[in-house]
């Protein structure tokens, strides 16, 4: 909720209880609206960007799956897929002559009929190649950057600015936290629940404005507040993971480093599957991180069959020269601050519930679009002269 009528403002349940003995209702009351209605003109464009773009980032799976089969073709499984040693190999051959380029990962098919999925970076930006899963034959390219789920991330993630976008992102995060509570606190329904869920519709538009901002503030302000504190978390993650780890009491897990050993060359890539394996076993591997330089590591990717992320968020860690198990890190098992990080992507994508609240998510990705456009229109009907008395004709 970005902003409200001065005439729709309420006594509050909760403020009863928050008020300093210095300051009475009306005063906090007066400062919430002050805070919620500028903050949300600052912040509405952005919020109205990320909203939208989260909306469809929400079904980025389904959508990118659609979009590479279009792409490559019909995949008709016939036999033992090629192993990925072999999956290297190609890779390596078709780019001989660019020696500059290394591959970073591998994404295993999740079903029969998916493509290889390798990935590597050139110049900043990320190449993926799909290679057929039974003839090992490259079936395509793309630029990820390129794509249109690409651009929507980035658009989402970080306005196509770059890391300047990604604080500018953060910051508008953070400002939609606060609009969420103080549009929580402003709600008419703690006076009267329902004036704070009724619509009118035959009303003049500027109470049928007001109708339509409160209830869709109502209903998908803890879900905004979610998505807010997640997306805030992830772009300050330097600031706010320390933080979190500090206050669960869960040590920061140390960055690893494979052990460099002069004249010694690293494992292969089926080694270090079949090292993974054995630590977990029971879990399928999802993806491979390779290392690209001395010092980096294995990372293989595993999802145990009650996981529900589609990539899982098991991993193990693998020292590249020794084949030494750095970290497991088992799903099933982690300490407090490692779930509350994993608790991020389920409440940002709504994946929490399954179909159910993705679908749900997808409409809350529109709130800041409604909340803007009604918002706005209040601020354009705003008293011309400073009247922050309430006009209890609007709380019925």
């Amino acid at each position: 909720m970005f902003t409200k009528l001065n005439e729709c403002h309420s006594d509050s349940f909760l403020i009863k209880h928050l008020l300093p003995p210095t300051m009475n209702k009306k005063q906090l009351r007066d400062i919430n609206f002050f805070i919620h209605r500028y903050l949300g003109l600052i912040v509405a464009l952005i919020l109205v960007i990320v909203g939208l773009t989260g909306s469809i980032l929400v079904f980025q799976r389904e959508i990118d799956h659609f979009l590479v089969h279009r792409q490559v073709g019909n995949i008709v499984p016939s036999r033992e897929r090629v192993p990925v040693e072999v999956v290297l190999n190609k890779i390596k051959s078709a780019y001989s002559s660019q020696p500059d380029i290394k591959v970073e990962s591998i994404d295993i098919p999740k079903l029969a009929n998916d493509p290889y999925q390798v990935w590597f970076s050139r110049n900043d930006k990320w190449t993926e190649v799909f290679i057929h899963p039974y003839t090992a034959a490259i079936l395509g390219t793309r630029e990820w950057e390129k794509t249109i789920l690409g651009v929507t991330f980035q658009l989402h993630y970080q306005l196509l600015a770059g890391e300047t976008g990604t604080i500018i992102v953060g910051i508008a995060a953070l400002f939609l936290l606060i609009l969420s509570i103080t549009g929580f606190i402003l709600w008419p329904g703690w006076l009267k629940l329902v004036a704070g869920f009724k619509i009118k519709l035959k009303a003049h538009i500027k109470r049928l404005n007001f109708d339509i901002h409160k209830v869709v503030g109502i209903i998908s302000v803890v879900f905004l507040a979610m998505i807010a504190f997640t997306g805030f978390c992830w772009n300050f993650n330097g600031f706010t993971y320390p933080v979190i780890y500090a206050v669960t009491r869960t040590p920061k897990p140390p960055e690893l480093v494979s052990q460099v050993v002069a004249g010694k060359q690293s494992i292969s890539v089926t080694q270090a599957m079949q090292i993974a394996d054995a630590a977990l076993n029971g879990a399928a591997t999802t993806y491979i991180s390779i290392p690209t330089k001395p010092e980096g590591v294995f990372r293989v990717n595993k999802k145990f069959p009650q996981e529900k992320e589609d990539f899982g968020r098991s991993r193990v860690y693998i020292d590249q020269y020794t084949g030494q198990v750095l970290r497991i890190r088992d799903e099933r098992n982690l300490p407090l601050g490692e779930k509350v990080l994993d608790s991020f992507t389920p409440m940002h994508y709504g994946t929490f519930g399954g179909l159910t609240t993705r679908i749900f998510y997808v409409f809350i990705g529109l709130a800041p679009l409604i909340l803007s456009v009604t918002g706005l229109i209040m601020w354009w009907y705003r008293p011309k002269k400073s009247n922050l008395i309430p006009n209890r004709k609007f709380m019925t």
